[in-house]
């Protein structure tokens, strides 16, 4: 997908989290070179809040145009995830319906370039207003999902509704089938997320940058 730059400079990159502890992540890692301005948005947890609150930030006038990026944690659904883990969205899934990510080749190749000792997963991500555990896990996991978070789906639902744009998801597992967790950052898996979840942002400004490039 390419998209206008305006009148006043390439576009936006808009980047939606939903902890603080994300954002402390994504801002620990740092903005590097930027095609546009960068925003890191926390929208607060669940659907609603990812929806109400990406909504509201590209209702202003300079974020039009601006790309979006879903990201933060999320629970694996595949035998043999491990936290630290990425995974890279092909598409986000929920009850309303599914959203076709951009670039997504792009995005794995330039994360794999920020990230060299880290597994990357590509495919469906789905989303849920719950904590999802035991058999409901298994159940999406049959259902052909990779992962599930509770805002990536809303997320880029409400940012293609508000206008077309490139979007894309990238989680980082902070549990697995065999690693689950019930308190983020307090054990090693979680520890370990935190740590992935702070090298990506040079990635994510790299897709966009490719993104902005003419096509030939």
């Amino acid at each position: 997908m390419s998209y206008g730059t305006g009148s006043s400079g390439p576009p936006p990159l808009l980047v939606a989290c939903a902890l603080g502890i994300e954002r402390l992540a994504l801002r620990g890692g740092g903005p590097g070179e930027a095609a546009g301005p960068v925003t890191v948005l926390r929208t607060g947890m669940g659907p609603q809040a990812a929806d109400h609150a990406v909504t509201e930030a590209l209702r202003d006038p300079a974020m039009r145009e601006a790309a979006v990026v879903a990201t933060g944690f999320c629970a694996g659904l595949a035998p043999g995830m491990h936290p630290g883990d990425l995974v890279v969205a092909d598409e986000t899934r929920d009850r309303v319906g599914s959203t076709e990510c951009s670039g997504v080749e792009l995005l794995a190749k330039e994360l794999a370039r920020a990230v060299p000792r880290r597994v990357i997963h590509t495919g469906p991500l789905v989303g849920s207003d719950h904590v999802v555990r035991g058999a409901e896990r298994a159940a999406l996991h049959a259902a052909g999902a990779l992962a599930v978070d509770m805002e990536s789906a809303a997320t880029l639902r409400s940012a293609v509704r508000a206008g077309p744009r490139p979007v894309a998801a990238v989680r980082v597992v902070v549990d697995a089938p065999e690693h689950e967790l019930v308190r983020i950052g307090t054990l090693r898996g979680g520890i370990s997320a935190f740590r992935v979840l702070r090298t990506v942002l040079p990635a994510f400004i790299e897709w966009h940058r490719s993104l902005l490039l003419p096509r030939r």
